[in-house]
């Protein structure tokens, strides 16, 4: 439980929003961006701020896809999505062939060299003639990502090995989504703070961190996601069903749970981190929960721990004929489901923040047999 901890700590020092690490494709770009756009929704953009940055989103994960490299190192591929006293980030790190660094950094200086008037005409010849973006030339994407957010593409180069490099691609943007020009304060971008989290993640097993509100429609999104990312590993379908399962009733266990938005955000916001590590998924939820709550929970969770695979279905059938009867039941049906269906003891531990507060962590596992 200490490393979930670690990674609230890491997200609220950091201000991180949405992390996912793994192959971006044109099929989980889609549940990605409506993830990151529901997000936008409740970070207070004004609509055209939101169109302008879902459209650099769009524009930066097509960009990933465009210059991956293909030789199987796809899964490093990285989307961060981060808050500042400015505004919100959004980068985009992917492996590319070394080679290729040269012609596609002159290409990013070439644009970023233009005026916002030349930015214009340049990306009304490309319109006119699709030629222009063959390889050679500067990219109607990148284009339009200068023109849309008004300003110069943040952009860095790192060396893996002799033959492949990290491309990192970020953009800055306040409420308008207009973008934070580095020129002008001289400031050098870097793309060390990403790397180092890719690698965070990479030796945690991490494919995805996200904290913020867990809305219905937030909700929806994450598990449409979950399913791509399911789907795309070659998950065994009943492997599949299960995760999904226990993944909306986390999600619904922090909702039911939680302190509430203006607590969070003093005191720490929800969380959820998923896992693939030796063939075991691992769900993760924390959230803000008032000390009074705690014992009750405890008990529940300690009641479900103490019994045996019999005992877990026993208890679920009891528990789902009280909630049939009209009763209110035991309050505890899905925490019974996760157990059952994971098969394994539910991990929690509760974090005191202060006297009405404390940070409520729990994880749940699901093995994939099906591989070993």
């Amino acid at each position: 439980m200490n490393f979930i901890s670690q990674v609230r700590n890491k997200m609220t020092d950091e201000r991180l929003i949405f992390l996912y690490r793994g192959n971006i494709t044109e099929e989980n770009s889609i549940p990605l961006l409506q993830l990151l756009e529901k997000e936008m929704e409740n970070a207070a953009f004004s609509y055209k701020g939101r169109k302008r940055l879902f459209m650099f989103v769009l524009e930066s994960l097509q960009n990933v896809t465009r210059h991956s490299d293909k030789s199987g190192m796809q899964d490093m591929s990285l989307l961060v999505y981060s808050s500042n006293n400015d505004g919100h980030t959004v980068t985009t790190a992917n492996v590319m062939r070394s080679c290729d660094v040269a012609e596609l950094r002159d290409r990013l200086q070439m644009i970023n060299n233009l005026r916002s008037d030349e930015i214009r005409d340049v990306y009304r010849q490309m319109l006119t003639n699709p030629g222009l973006t063959e390889k050679g030339g500067a990219g109607l994407g990148l284009i339009e990502m200068a023109k849309k957010t008004g300003t110069q593409l943040d952009y860095d180069f790192l060396k893996i090995d002799d033959k492949n490099a990290w491309y990192v691609l970020s953009k800055t943007v306040n409420k308008e989504g207009i973008g934070e020009d580095n020129a002008k304060t001289h400031k050098l971008f870097r793309g060390d703070d990403v790397s180092r989290l890719g690698k965070f993640m990479a030796e945690n097993n991490i494919y995805l961190m996200w904290s913020g509100q867990f809305t219905p429609d937030a909700g929806r999104e994450m598990l449409s996601f979950t399913e791509t990312k399911l789907t795309e590993n070659d998950t065994e379908l009943n492997i599949r069903k299960k995760v999904f399962s226990i993944l909306v009733e986390i999600i619904e266990n922090v909702a039911e749970h939680t302190a509430g938005k203006e607590a969070g955000q003093k005191y720490g916001m929800p969380l959820l981190v998923l896992r693939l590590e030796d063939n075991i998924y691992k769900v993760s939820t924390g959230n803000l929960i008032a000390n009074e709550k705690i014992d009750s929970l405890r008990n529940k969770l300690e009641k479900i721990n103490s019994l045996d695979k019999n005992g877990i279905k026993e208890l679920f059938t009891r528990s789902l004929n009280q909630q049939t009867k009209g009763s209110a039941g035991t309050g505890n049906l899905g925490l019974i489901d996760m157990a059952r269906k994971s098969g394994e003891k539910l991990e929690f531990f509760f974090e005191e923040i202060n006297s009405d507060y404390s940070y409520y962590i729990l994880e749940v596992k699901v093995e994939d047999k099906s591989n070993l």
